[in-house]
C-alpha cells in the first residue's frame, strides 16, 4: 500500500519568485546537497516531457544508484508540477508541488504518493525528512540569488 507525504512551507517572497526556484533543477541539486547527491540532473528549469536519467547517493557515501524522473506537468499559469519517478528501491514517486500566494508571501506544498512495497514506511519517513530539511536551503538560496525582501 502506497505512503503519503504532505509538507507545506512558507517564503516571504512572491509566490512567482517562489515558483521560479521551485521548477530550477539546479536549486533542486543544491537544496538536496545536504542529503542527497545527485549527478546528471540537466540545469535549467523543468519541462512537461521531460525524462531525467540521474544517479543519486545518500549522504553522498553510499553508493550511486540509478533514479529516473519523468516529468508529466509544468503549469506555470498554476504553478504546479507534477512528476513521477522511480529508482533506489522505489517503485514510484509521484510527486505533485504547487505554489500558492498567501497574505505574507507565498506557500509551497509539496505531495508525494509512494511505494517502495515492504519498505514504504521508511521511504516515507526519509521523504518527510528531506522535504522538511529543503526549506532553511530553500531561504539561503533566495537570499543568494538577492530575491528575499
Amino acid at each position: 500500500m502506497p505512503g503519503k507525504v504532505r509538507v507545506v512551507s512558507d517564503y516571504p517572497v512572491s509566490a512567482d519568485t517562489l515558483w521560479a526556484i521551485t521548477k530550477d533543477l539546479d536549486a533542486l541539486v543544491e537544496m538536496n546537497s545536504g542529503m542527497v547527491k545527485m549527478e546528471g540532473v540537466p540545469s535549467g528549469d523543468m519541462y512537461a516531457g521531460q525524462q531525467i536519467d540521474a544517479r543519486v547517493s545518500l549522504f553522498g557515501f553510499l553508493p550511486k544508484q540509478s533514479y529516473g524522473i519523468t516529468v508529466l506537468e509544468v503549469d506555470n499559469a498554476y504553478r504546479l508540477f507534477r512528476s513521477t519517478e522511480q529508482g533506489s528501491g522505489v517503485k514510484s514517486w509521484n510527486h505533485t508541488g504547487r505554489v500558492e500566494e498567501t497574505p505574507d508571501g507565498s506557500r509551497l506544498i509539496d505531495e508525494i504518493e509512494i511505494d517502495a512495497g515492504w519498505k514504504t514506511p521508511l521511504v516515507v519517513a526519509w521523504a518527510n525528512r528531506l522535504y522538511r530539511a529543503r526549506h532553511k536551503p530553500r531561504l539561503r538560496l533566495l537570499e543568494k540569488r538577492g530575491l528575499l525582501g
